[in-house]
């Protein structure tokens, strides 16, 4: 079979070489003349799938490595008999350690310690869980808001949004991105929720850029109703405001998931769902030989605080300033072409950063409570220097 596969998915090539004839393209070229003799396509955010694209093509069978897939037109794929899969959950891990690495990095900036503060946590779904569970960890107290899990579990643990809002020192994003329904989230972010955080909270997005309004973000930003900001997505990205641009603390271009487990974990739900379409056996697994090898961390936890040792930890596992720093300098461009060239480069080359599971680290010095959150957190805790 003939497979068109998006350049951006980690390993694509070597994985659907087993069950066919792969034509890889760059994500955002993918057209419909491309597609005339193929039988799947399989993509990643950066490829709108619809209509436009699929009608009157030999596709039958969709599959997209991420965990959301509000660039893939469902309803019409449904509507056009075409099968398609998602990958959820497949970078949870990796965005929420993002996300604790940016509160630790927040932390930092502003010498306000977290431990103490209180998280609202608005979507517990895969990476919400997961930073809920982490949080305590570094001294955080994690209150939940999820109306469709409420609604589903009737769980006392699920708060109310207004609650959550009105407690809440770091507001923190982990829902999908939907415009109808219920539980609609597209500019959720607004005014009015904004209006209800206590002065001086700090807000985290490493959702869907718009789930917050830019307009009402840049406004309570300028009236530091807002003290602290960052975003690794926002509405129309790459293009972003010179306000917000200058107004933000952190701002990386949608790399929060981009660790090599998470690439690799969209890869493979692809792989099996087409084996499983195709009614075929799996039989391709990443070779450990085109891996990068894990990093070994040393820190010396002498004379310093547990907490700022776990920031130095986290940031050295999870670069946000470098990347920060990277991607502001990459933003110069005035063209919006050149932009999104840039942009989409630094994602598709941004492929050695490892989950924290796959990170030995040695602290010296180190109280038995630093090592204990150290593992908790994920890392392979070693007692000997390597």
């Amino acid at each position: 079979m003939n497979i068109v596969c998006a350049a951006s998915v980690l390993h694509g090539l070597d994985a659907f070489s087993t069950l066919g004839q792969v034509v890889p393209l760059p994500d955002r070229d993918i057209r419909r003349e491309h597609l005339t003799h193929a039988r799947a396509l399989i993509v990643r955010s950066k490829t709108r799938v619809n209509r436009a694209l699929l009608e009157g093509t030999p596709v039958e069978f969709v599959a997209t490595a991420t965990a959301g897939a509000d660039h893939v037109d469902i309803s019409w794929l449904n509507e056009a008999g075409i099968a398609w899969t998602a990958s959820p959950g497949c970078n949870a891990n990796a965005v929420a350690e993002y996300t604790l690495t940016a509160m630790a990095l927040l932390a930092r900036q502003r010498a306000a310690p977290l431990p103490g503060k209180t998280l609202g946590i608005v979507g517990v779904g895969h990476v919400g869980s997961r930073v809920a569970q982490k949080a305590p960890l570094l001294g955080l107290k994690p209150l939940r808001n999820d109306p469709p899990l409420a609604l589903k579990t009737s769980s006392p643990e699920f708060l109310s949004l207004d609650t959550v809002l009105n407690q809440t020192d770091i507001l923190t994003l982990h829902t999908p991105l939907t415009a109808a329904g219920p539980f609609p989230t597209r500019h959720l972010a607004d005014c009015r929720l904004f209006e209800q955080l206590r002065p001086g909270t700090w807000l985290v997005n490493t959702s869907r850029g718009a789930v917050v309004d830019p307009d009402a973000l840049q406004c309570v930003l300028d009236h530091h109703l807002l003290t602290a900001c960052a975003l690794d997505v926002w509405e129309h990205e790459p293009d972003l405001s010179p306000a917000l641009f200058d107004a933000v603390d952190i701002l990386t271009p949608h790399i929060a998931g981009y660790t090599l487990e998470g690439l690799l974990n969209g890869t493979q739900t692809c792989y099996r769902e087409l084996c499983h379409y195709l009614e075929v056996e799996p039989t391709w697994t990443p070779d450990p030989r085109q891996l990068p090898p894990a990093p070994f961390l040393h820190l010396d936890a002498a004379h310093r605080s547990d907490e700022e040792v776990l920031a130095d930890l986290l940031t050295s596992a999870c670069p946000i300033p470098e990347d920060d720093r990277k991607w502001r300098a990459q933003m110069t461009a005035t063209d919006a072409a050149e932009l999104r060239r840039r942009f989409d480069h630094f994602r598709q080359t941004y492929t050695s950063r490892r989950e924290f599971s796959a990170i030995r680290a040695h602290i010296a010095h180190a109280s038995p409570a630093l090592l204990d959150a150290a593992a908790a957190l994920g890392f392979q805790v070693c007692t000997h220097h390597a």
